[in-house]
């Protein structure tokens, strides 16, 4: 069976690859391009997808900075990225949904469904995942890339940064719905990065009022505010959790939030928000933080704190595909910079510095 292919596809495949010396740089990457071209690479149940848009994580950057999060260790070249959106370009004959030309976000794991968690829905935590970016899973950084089709969604006539944005907005819905946040909650989003505003956007479509972010960078803050001006914005200082968590029910107005959704990972942040929700509150933290640290314990005992935690998404992409295309969650905003896949190189400086004002930096390719 010959493999239907689109004739367009001329550029070479590049990708934005590191190593564990912490090297970035752009190098040929597969499927080449002649093989696009001729069909030859796909195996069964796969598409060619020209990527067009690919978002920079906190990850991504971490990776090629510190070379591990966790377990997960840059071992070797490695290819970046995971928040994409393209164009199908190749299709197997086995594949029936999709066609060529198809614009499709691409949800970044391929999992073993014979595990529990597969076996169960909850993919996420499925024991054998491969998820691009991922050491050793190469990312979708680069021109083209062959991905299982059943992991790509159409997405009609969004935009491709729309599109690419669906990863982490897929983020920020996984923790609103174990969260279990209910209309009219007050609510603390910690963090005002990408996933903290994301999340906060939600929050907002969900009903939860009032609704307070902190950070410790006012640029962020403004940024908030401008994204969504209901909400009240808490510049974090330093003084202990304790003491940080009654500014912040102050600036509730002396409420006590009933959920917090933690996006940053950072201890003192998961301890001051454990001191600030009220009695039977909860604590979700989506944040990405170090191995192992410390929290008041006695805290959660003696208030029935519920300390809950996330890992990726499962079953998001299509909830989150309708929430943008009917216009209840608008992500356009948190795109302030955007760089030729040519120039990557300049994109994940600028991602990396803070003095840049940048939300998210989006890497864009054509053939």
């Amino acid at each position: 069976m010959i493999t239907k292919t689109a004739v367009k596809p001329s550029k070479a495949n590049i990708g934005v690859y590191t190593n564990p010396a912490h090297d970035l740089w752009i190098n040929e990457a597969q499927p080449s391009v002649e093989s696009v071209q001729k069909g030859e690479s796909l195996e069964n149940g796969e598409v060619t997808v020209a990527v067009r848009s690919t978002g920079i994580c906190g990850s991504d950057i971490h990776f090629w900075h510190h070379g591990c999060i966790g377990p997960m260790i840059v071992g070797g070249d490695h290819i970046l990225g995971h928040e994409s959106a393209g164009e199908i370009v190749a299709v197997h004959p086995s594949v029936k949904h999709l066609k060529i030309g198809d614009r499709v976000a691409i949800e970044p794991n391929v999992i073993c469904n014979e595990c529990e968690p597969c076996l169960t829905g909850r993919y996420n935590g499925c024991e054998k995942v491969e998820f691009l970016s991922t050491p050793p899973v190469d990312g979708l950084l680069r021109r083209y890339v062959n991905h299982p089709a059943i992991w790509c969604h159409k997405i009609g006539n969004m935009s491709y940064e729309d599109g690419a944005m669906l990863e982490p907005l897929s983020v920020a819905l996984a923790g609103m719905q174990r969260s279990g946040i209910k209309l009219g909650d007050p609510v603390l989003v910690c963090g005002a990065g990408p996933i903290g505003l994301i999340t906060l956007l939600c929050c907002k479509a969900a009903g939860a009022c009032p609704l307070v972010i902190t950070d410790i960078d006012e640029g962020r803050l403004k940024f908030a505010k401008e994204l969504c001006p209901s909400v009240i914005t808490h510049k974090v200082e330093r003084m202990s959790a304790e003491d940080a968590a009654k500014a912040i029910v102050e600036s509730f107005g002396g409420i006590e939030p009933a959920v917090a959704m933690e996006c940053t990972g950072v201890e003192s942040s998961v301890s001051a928000a454990i001191w600030a929700v009220k009695f039977g509150g909860k604590v979700f933290v989506i944040g990405v933080g170090k191995n192992e640290m410390n929290y008041p314990f006695m805290r959660c005992s003696t208030r029935e704190v519920d300390l809950q935690f996330q890992y990726r998404y499962c079953n998001t992409w299509p909830r989150a595909i309708r929430l943008v295309e009917n216009g209840v969650i608008d992500l356009k905003k948190l795109v302030t910079h955007r760089f030729k896949l040519e120039d990557a190189l300049e994109a994940f400086k600028t991602a990396a510095d803070p003095k840049t004002g940048a939300i998210k930096v989006q890497i864009q390719s054509e053939d």
